[in-house]
């Protein structure tokens, strides 16, 4: 098992793989050391009160082949932490009552860490559900041996992602909902235009018990934006894990839809340009921030230093709390978010390296535990701090997975390879018409 040590040491030489394999491990802990032991419910954040998030859950399941195959914890005792996981989840009461888990078969965004139930009157989340499902999936494949305690992995997790009623998420139209309240009912936005919405869509067609119509995946790619950003074509997408989340499971090299097809790309390659578009917004630094550069990017979902204005060497600075960041054309209020940059390892390798052996100079917890804090901003100075300015003071279960998955991706192919024996997964992709390539 690898050593972690106490403080940012040697960083001027990072990171070689042995270092990349030292930061999924740490980050990986998140996974282990933020659960319930007696339940599987992983927290949100590290906040003392988090309670827990259903898409973290997904992405902890989706990191027990890389906890395995790494010798984190043998397989055995693996299968076993997913199937309490699942049956739990499995046994969580879903119903129309505002204190059920879920209802239709997708889960609320967050839930009671002890209990499972609705918190905050959060919404029944149709892309956290799709994680979770995801994730799922990912035991089910990876599971395969021909014993009682795998078979009831594949069983539990099969049976959490079959009852999804993914027509009822449409609401009588073709895409398909954000989600729903039992309160005020279904939220009025949809799934539309590219982001990690592809990931849905793929699952809600491979359903094999309430399956998407093809039409549905046609009316989501019906408002695609394909654009020229600074010289490159690519399909536009401002945060940059909308270009990651989705890869996370699925290898897209090499097969296309037909979108892609008529555009000579495919989804990887296009998230390889979306990286190299966030690199040369942040060298081109339009709005001036602090650090900024050819070695300091990444902007997506992330923490904030929080809703204020604040004057900054004479100019009048705008700052967010948790948002979207986005690039080029924002929001951007100076907020730069590490995780995001090594789940872009397998697309542009050559260029988020660098960027790591910078962040890692940066004294922002790259070797300590759970890896890089999420987020930070330089313009958004801090007197008294160890680094100077504003550094999230959490770490985040959804952006822990990214790191975990993606290095494993570019290390070995491992979640995607488990992932080619998923058949809805398998079935998704080829009804929303991709072919070539493994398929």
């Amino acid at each position: 098992m690898p050593q972690m040590p106490s403080t940012d040491r040697n960083l001027d030489r990072l990171p070689t793989e042995e270092d990349l394999g030292r930061l999924q491990f740490t980050t990986l802990l998140y996974y282990l050391h933020c659960t319930n032991p007696d339940n599987g419910l992983v927290r949100d954040k590290t906040a003392e009160d988090a309670p827990a998030s259903i898409a973290a859950i997904g992405m902890a399941l989706a990191t027990i082949p890389v906890v395995v195959e790494r010798g984190v914890i043998i397989r055995k005792f693996a299968a076993r932490i997913a199937r309490r996981r699942l049956q739990f989840l499995l046994d969580c009461r879903q119903g129309p009552e505002p204190d059920a888990s879920g209802y239709k078969g997708f889960f609320y965004h967050f839930l009671d860490i002890e209990t499972g139930r609705r918190v905050w009157n959060c919404e029944l989340s149709t892309i956290d559900s799709a994680f979770l499902f995801a994730g799922a999936l990912t035991v089910a494949a990876y599971f395969d041996a021909d014993n009682t305690e795998e078979a009831e992995v594949r069983w539990l997790a099969n049976t959490l992602y079959e009852r999804a009623d993914w027509n009822w998420a449409r609401n009588n139209a073709p895409t398909l909902t954000h989600g729903w309240r039992p309160e005020d009912g279904f939220i009025p936005y949809r799934w539309r235009g590219y982001d990690e919405g592809l990931l849905l869509y793929i699952l809600g067609l491979g359903s094999p018990t309430h399956p998407l119509p093809v039409e549905s995946y046609s009316a989501y790619t019906e408002s695609y934006d394909w654009r020229n950003i600074y010289g490159r074509e690519l399909l536009y997408s401002g945060p940059l894990f909308t270009h990651q989340l989705s890869h996370m499971w699925i290898d897209f090299r090499g097969i296309r839809d037909e979108f892609m097809r008529e555009r000579d790309s495919d989804y990887f390659r296009n998230s390889r340009h979306a990286a190299f578009v966030q690199q040369e917004y942040a060298i081109r630094n339009p709005m001036g921030f602090a650090g900024y550069g050819e070695h300091c990017w990444g902007f997506t979902a992330s923490d904030g230093p929080g809703w204020q204005k604040k004057s900054v060497d004479g100019v009048e600075r705008e700052f967010f709390d948790y948002v979207a960041r986005g690039a080029p054309f924002g929001p951007d209020d100076g907020t730069v978010s590490p995780w995001v940059v090594i789940a872009s390892l397998p697309f542009a390798p050559e260029i988020v390296i660098p960027t790591v052996r910078n962040f890692a100079q940066m004294h922002l917890g790259m070797t300590r535990l759970y890896g890089f804090k999420p987020s930070f901003n330089q313009t958004y100075t801090v007197e008294g701090s160890e680094t100077g300015f504003w550094v999230s003071p959490y770490h985040f279960g959804i952006d822990q997975g990214p790191v975990v998955l993606m290095i494993e991706n570019y290390r070995t192919g491992l979640l995607w390879n488990i992932m080619r024996r998923c058949q809805p997964i398998v079935t998704g992709l080829r009804k929303a018409g991709f072919t070539g390539g493994w398929l």
